[in-house]
């Protein structure tokens, strides 16, 4: 029910809404300090009305940060490939669900997570305790419980627009906080 509300939000943004966001997003992030010293970043590309996350990669990038981009396995798990620009990515459209943007190149395996210094993740919320409110797939919660049996421990950065930072959202016994949000107009760290 809480998602549907997110989402609705979310799509009543305009192709414009999202752009003028999308600058202003990547600068925010990339003043995190966690971000400053990361030789290799577990990204995304965003989707739809989803904060934008291109100027972001783009700047990584030229940083020389390595940046690993999921791929949707068939049971919701993600492999990861590496970003090498625009042109590297291809679309891949997964059943009747949304379209997404993937590296196109070699596989590196879904381990290849926990090399990661910083895991940028999606989500439609947080909570004041630092909890994430995601899609439902459980994708994500893969990951986390990866880094974790890995003894990975890469900061953990949620991307979201300012009206979804929230008081509280539910949360279930498997669910990690994550260590900082950033929104347009700025940062917050749990941790």
């Amino acid at each position: 029910m809480l998602r549907r509300e997110f989402l609705l939000v979310r799509n009543g943004l305009t192709p414009d809404d999202v752009r003028r966001t999308t600058g202003a997003l990547a600068g925010r992030a990339l003043d995190l300090p966690e971000l400053a010293h990361a030789r290799t970043v577990a990204a995304y590309v965003s989707v739809g009305s989803e904060p934008g996350t291109l100027a972001l990669l783009d700047a990584l990038r030229a940083r020389g940060v390595r940046v690993l981009l999921p791929l949707l396995l068939p049971d919701n798990d993600l492999d990861w490939g590496l970003y090498e620009g625009d042109s590297s990515l291809a679309r891949v459209r997964h059943g009747g669900r949304m379209e997404l943007l993937e590296p196109a190149g070699e596989r590196l395996g879904p381990q290849a997570v926990t090399t990661a210094d910083v895991v940028l993740l999606p989500g439609l919320a947080v909570d004041a305790r630092g909890m994430r409110l995601g899609r439902g797939g459980g994708s994500y919660d893969r990951v986390l419980e990866r880094l974790e049996r890995a003894g990975a421990d890469p900061a953990l950065v949620v991307l979201l627009y300012d009206t979804e930072v929230v008081d509280r959202v539910p949360e279930e016994e498997h669910d990690r906080p994550v260590h900082a949000v950033v929104t347009p107009s700025g940062v917050r760290h749990f941790r």
